[in-house]
């Protein structure tokens, strides 16, 4: 299907086969725990209401924000297999703090177990747990939409996100990852370089807009 380099949708683009999307729900069903389940379909309609907002491939955003958990149903030791057997690169970081891997993995399983060939979807869940700098726009909604959709009610600051993903996407990743880092960092956990690099691009593009940072 054809996108700009944003997966922002082209005119020529073909009318998507929505039954395949009806397939994946089937599939991810039977894959996931009901909980996590729930998730994904939360976070897939939050994918498509923010890309209503923005313009982004209504399909590509439904898939992906769909399939983001695709490989959650491994255990971390399983995943760290997995990637090795499979040849999906691993850095030390992601091996201290193997929670993440399931993204890294989630774009290689997407691809196997659902056919999922659209580089601009696997790409989004491959980064939708640590980011990087300059993600695309259909990256950024997997991103946010992990972090705000409506199951999600722990994060002390979820009303305000939730508001600036809808009016300024880039200001709402800045700001996930301000309070990702700083609990982690509260709490003693272990953060990535990539995490890191993603909070730092993004905060010198607050600064660029002029935009308050933390």
């Amino acid at each position: 299907m054809a996108s700009d380099k944003n997966g922002r949708k082209k005119t020529d683009e073909e009318k998507p086969d929505l039954s395949e999307i009806y397939d994946y729900r089937k599939k991810l069903k039977k894959l996931l725990k009901p909980d996590r389940y729930e998730h994904s379909l939360s976070v897939s309609f939050t994918c498509i209401c923010l890309a209503m907002k923005y313009g982004v491939d209504l399909y590509k955003a439904e898939v992906a924000g769909l399939l983001h958990d695709c490989a959650k149903q491994f255990s971390n030791q399983d995943l760290i297999k997995l990637c090795r057997k499979e040849g999906v690169e691993l850095t030390e970081d992601m091996l201290r703090a193997p929670q993440v891997i399931h993204s890294v993995y989630g774009a290689e399983y997407a691809r196997k177990a659902f056919g999922i060939e659209d580089e601009d979807i696997l790409s989004a869940i491959y980064y939708h747990t640590l980011g990087k700098p300059e993600m695309s726009v259909l990256e950024e909604i997997v991103f946010v939409a992990d972090y705000i959709e409506a199951r999600r009610y722990k994060a002390e600051r979820l009303p305000e996100i939730r508001r600036l993903a809808f009016e300024d996407l880039d200001r709402a990743v800045y700001e996930i990852n301000y309070d990702t880092i700083s609990y982690l960092e509260e709490s003693g956990g272990f953060i990535c370089k990539d995490s890191y690099d993603t909070y730092h691009y993004y905060k010198e593009l607050m600064k660029k807009q002029g935009l308050p940072i933390k």
